[in-house]
């Protein structure tokens, strides 16, 4: 446990520096800081630039030679006049932009265990991402340089000027990105274009991963190796585990907005180097292993989960992440901020209303402050007392902010309800038992959207059950888990579940949603066949969520098949029958829902 505990500063404090300028000059400008933050003393427009390449130790595209990774280096001037500076790092493979590479179809049919014909191809139509020539730069480097980092960029292996091939998230990625915190701790060799060695002189050693998207799962990654002179990550909207990116309890789920891809499209898009022949085969790989038939959990997935590792985390964790993000789901932020705390690591986490986002872009003067806060305190050392501040900061749905001590909510307690029958209109929700045994039926219809099929005043393609209106205000904070009674007239199906909000004008939106593979009740990594008829016990976790429910709103939850803009969309016409009796549904509540 690597806790300070102390008072904010109040005074302007000045760092000794490390090292010396030249003899008879006059000593450059060091840090300054007051109230516990770095000031801005440094002049971005004189920063010192630097192009160079670090050796990774692993050949991920097999040319019988080291991986290269490019990166580009800006410093405060005062860094060649006898100053040490810390480093705010970001690794990327987005700098060079990406290619216009199809997804795959995902109007197929369902796998069944020996069956032939489910088969997934790339589409040549559909969604797409379009590649965007982009240059090294970032919105957070000068307000870093003028308070003493220097920022350092990295080209993920496989992109831009880096050799090596992209894998998405697999362990070659994360030794190149690694690689650099070693060559600013002086364990790996760098040198420019022609060759000549460039050492970090100029670094304190101590290192600072941030960035959003994949930019923030990288440094996941990295502080997963527990690797000396990272102290502080930044990981915004980020991913944690990239099973639960591409698959969800078995089923083949789509990131929000990308219906179809996977790890192979992403991979091919962001295969920016020059020469792109030598990662044909790893790409090729990756298509084959990742498996969009069984959907099952595999070695290939457990390579891309940094869970196993959490233990290793020795930096200090701020995350940031979207309530309302389904590209990255919430999931990816929340366990993985549990696991952290179980290991005492310092960590606070940043819960904000909008999607995928940086949260520069939605309350900047408050996120700066925060951030320059953790920076200041992990890489400048100086003892300002985060640690011993409120954990978790949420944004409620009217955009105000609270602080609390931890998240999940303090005082959140598990809440159970049960449906009773009318779910083809809308049934009933309440913690009785139902009063006599009901099963209700639905028919899957993947052209249905589940937010049309949410808000439908009655569907045969959904169930739907709601509480009376609140009495007061209740709050979710957590994961909601639907555990459903279910059989099935086909071999195969999918199974969606969503929490709900109706409004006193009756229109309905949706809270959080979650997905599963019946064929994977019994575990994530095996599929096992569905007797059509029989009735199985399926348990659908959500992603996690903090939203309260207003009084006079209804809390609903809605159950259909398949997820227009997430799953797989087989053909309409799979029957599934919800047994009431043995459904329920768990949620973690502060407040009461009566």
């Amino acid at each position: 446990m690597r806790r300070v505990r102390t008072g904010l500063l109040a005074a302007i404090v000045a760092l000794p520096l490390i090292g010396s300028a030249a003899a008879g000059a006059e000593p450059p400008q060091g840090p300054v800081f007051a109230d516990g933050e770095a000031q801005p003393v440094f002049d971005p427009a004189r920063a010192v630039r630097q192009d160079l390449f670090v050796t990774a130790p692993v050949d991920s595209d097999h040319d019988g030679s080291q991986d290269r990774v490019h990166v580009q280096v800006v410093r405060p001037a005062e860094s060649d006049q006898g100053l040490r500076v810390p480093v705010v790092y970001q690794a990327s493979p987005y700098f060079s932009g990406g290619n216009d590479v199809p997804n795959h179809n995902v109007d197929t049919e369902l796998h069944v265990p020996e069956r032939s014909g489910a088969r997934t191809t790339l589409s040549t139509s559909g969604d797409e991402r379009i590649a965007v020539a982009a240059e090294i730069d970032w919105a957070y480097e000068q307000y870093l340089l003028a308070r003493g980092y220097a920022v350092v960029y990295a080209e993920s292996l496989g992109t831009g000027e880096s050799t090596g091939c992209p894998t998405t998230g697999a362990e070659n990625e994360t030794i190149g990105a690694k690689s650099v915190v070693d060559w600013l701790n002086g364990r790996a060799p760098g040198h420019d274009a022609a060759g000549t060695e460039i050492p970090a002189t100029w670094s304190t050693g101590k290192v600072g991963m941030m960035g959003v998207s994949y930019n923030g799962t990288l440094p996941n990654a990295v502080a997963a190796t527990g690797v000396e002179g990272l102290e502080a990550i930044v990981p915004i909207g980020a991913i944690s585990n990239w099973y639960d990116y591409y698959r969800t309890d078995g089923a083949v789920v789509a990131p929000g907005g990308y219906q179809g891809e996977d790890a192979d499209v992403l991979a091919e898009y962001v295969h920016t180097r020059a020469d792109r022949e030598p990662c044909r085969p790893v790409i090729d790989g990756l298509t084959a292993e990742q498996d969009r038939i069984t959907g099952d959990d595999s070695p290939f997935w457990g390579e891309r989960n940094y869970f196993g590792d959490a233990d290793r985390v020795r930096a200090a964790v701020l995350s940031v992440h979207g309530l309302n993000d389904w590209n990255v789901k919430t999931r990816q932020a929340a366990q993985w901020y549990g696991l952290l705390r179980e290991h005492d690591v310092p960590h606070k986490i940043w819960w904000h209303q909008s999607g995928h986002t940086d949260p520069l872009e939605l309350r900047e003067q408050e996120w700066l402050r925060t951030l320059n806060r953790w920076f200041t305190r992990y890489l400048h050392g100086v003892p300002n007392g985060v640690e011993d501040e409120p954990r978790a900061t949420v944004q409620r749905e009217d955009g105000s902010w609270t602080e609390e001590a931890e998240w999940p909510a303090p005082g959140v307690a598990e809440t159970v309800l049960r449906p009773t029958a009318g779910g083809s209109q809308r049934g009933g929700l309440s913690a009785e038992a139902p009063a006599q045994r009901a099963v209700e039926g639905l028919t899957d219809d993947a052209g249905q959207k589940a937010e049309d099929l949410a808000s439908a005043a009655s569907s045969p393609n959904r169930l739907a059950y709601f509480t009376e209106p609140l009495v007061e205000r209740a709050r979710v904070s957590g994961e909601v888990r639907a555990e459903l009674g279910l059989s099935f007239d086909e071999p195969a199906a999918n199974v969606t579940a969503l929490l709900v909000d109706q409004a006193p004008d009756g229109s309905v939106s949706v809270v959080t949603r979650g997905w599963a593979d019946p064929q994977n009740r019994e575990a994530l990594d095996r599929t096992t066949p569905i007797e059509p008829g029989r009735q199985y016990a399926i348990t659908v976790r959500m992603q996690p969520d903090d939203y309260v429910f207003a009084p006079g709103h209804r809390l609903g939850v809605v159950v259909l098949s398949s997820d227009h803009d997430f799953t797989l969309r087989p053909r309409p016409g799979a029957g599934l029958a919800l047994d009431l009796a043995r459904t329920q549904v768990s949620l973690p509540v502060v407040g009461r829902i009566s």
